[in-house]
């Protein structure tokens, strides 16, 4: 029997499971002025979203960076750069968590 070494990471083994928090690069300026081109952001897969959250989702087979937001019964996902429209969405997105923190040039900030 072939001795399986568990913590060499794969894709079938690995010591990172999918509720952990990752990092990912920003890499437009729709999110800016809070968000720079750039920067890194720390999303928590497990984290539950309520209105005013930053989110990474997916909507109609796209991923997003955006603020959540929730008026007049309805939800959108709104860019903090103006030059970039307001998503309306409809019941079939999927959220892929929630901004925790930031780091633009070593300075962090935490959400939450």
């Amino acid at each position: 029997m072939e001795k399986v070494d568990y913590k060499k990471i794969t894709g079938l083994y690995s010591e990172c499971g999918a509720s952990e928090p990752y990092a990912l690069q920003v890499t437009d300026d729709s999110m800016e002025l809070e968000f720079p081109k750039n920067s890194i952001v720390i999303i928590d897969p497990s984290g539950h979203c309520k209105d005013g959250d930053y989110i990474f989702v997916e909507y109609d087979g796209v991923r997003w960076f955006r603020k959540f937001i929730e008026k007049d019964n309805k939800r959108f996902l709104i860019a903090l750069n103006d030059m970039y429209p307001e998503i309306l969405l409809d019941n079939s997105y999927d959220i892929l968590g929630v901004i925790i923190q930031k780091n633009v040039k070593g300075e962090i900030k935490h959400y939450k």
